[in-house]
């Protein structure tokens, strides 16, 4: 007897089978190895040739993200609606700037994120949006092509035809007449300057060589002196040493000096109020017995005899 199937849990089964695959497809679509995918918009004004589906997209040269999409903006046509899946941890923040980079000769180009500070708050997708919207930058080949285009309009060639002409007259109100005469005159100062040295090169060289002689003789002089200056300097060190032990002798012996004179103060206050009175008393008598002396001497000198003889006595006088 055959076993009977129940199709009813069959079909259940193959259902449930394919929604865990379907799950599993979409899941891997959203993850990979290394995690979570955010979604971003990039709208670029500028031409994408050489950016496709899959490219890299770089944060500061790292590799964080791919190319999701790449389709016009359904609301403004003149922009490229850039779909970026970009790594979770990646930090978009609102100062985060999308550049577009060629790389090299291939022409193949990516997205570079630029900027994002680490005070800036992260980019969050505003009311009415989809996804987040990174600021889009204009890439190296957009300003050089905006250069150009600026410089070959019919403005800029006006102002760089202007600019030219007002070179040329710089150019010839540098070059006048009375410039160019002062030019031939300061080269032919510098000609007869050049035949003068050609013509004393004798004396240049005697010059020369008596500078080398004498800048010798200072290196010499220098390495003398810097023999010699250790010992002077000992010298120096030594009469320092020497005067600063008489200047500490001096010191003391001051200090000597003072003691003495106020040790002996008490005596020489009794000399000044005793002996001083006494020495003017006798300064008075040798005066009075000078005064003696000279006048015994004039007497002598006058009459010698008077030393033996005596003193005469004066005759008097009439009616005296």
């Amino acid at each position: 007897m055959e076993p009977r199937v129940n199709y009813v849990v069959v079909g259940a089964f193959v259902a449930v089978l394919g929604a865990a695959v379907l799950a599993v497809v979409l899941w891997l679509g959203k993850f990979d190895y290394r995690g979570v995918y955010d979604r971003y918009y990039v709208y670029m004004q500028e031409s994408v040739a050489g950016l496709s589906v899959d490219s890299a997209v770089k944060y500061r040269g790292v590799d964080v993200g791919i190319v999701k999409d790449i389709a016009l903006n359904p609301e403004n046509p003149e922009e490229v609606r850039l779909t970026l899946d970009i790594l979770h941890a990646t930090p978009v923040k609102t100062d985060t700037v999308a550049l577009l980079e060629t790389q090299g000769l291939t022409g193949l180009a990516r997205v570079n994120l630029n900027g994002g500070s680490r005070e800036a708050p992260t980019l969050e997708a505003a009311p009415g949006q989809k996804y987040p919207v990174i600021k889009a930058g204009p890439s190296l080949l957009f300003r050089l092509d905006m250069a150009i285009s600026r410089l070959l309009s019919e403005e800029g060639l006006t102002k760089l035809l202007a600019n030219l002409n007002i070179l040329s007259q710089n150019a010839t109100a540098v070059v006048d007449e009375d410039n160019r005469a002062s030019l031939r005159q300061i080269l032919k100062d510098l000609s007869e300057l050049t035949q003068t040295l050609a013509t004393r090169s004798e004396g240049v060289d005697k010059g020369v060589r008596s500078a080398s002689q004498a800048a010798e003789n200072l290196a010499a002089m220098t390495e003398t002196m810097n023999k010699q200056m250790p010992a002077l300097l000992e010298r120096v060190n030594k009469s320092a040493v020497a005067l600063q032990t008489m200047t500490e002798e001096l010191a003391h012996t001051g200090r000597v000096v003072r003691s003495a004179v106020q040790e002996s103060s008490p005596d020489i206050e009794q000399f000044t109020r005793q002996t001083l009175s006494e020495t003017g008393a006798l300064v008075t008598e040798l005066r009075a017995l000078t005064g003696t002396l000279q006048r015994v001497a004039r007497q002598l000198e006058q009459e010698p005899s008077s030393l033996v003889l005596g003193t005469k006595t004066p005759q008097r006088g009439p009616g005296e």
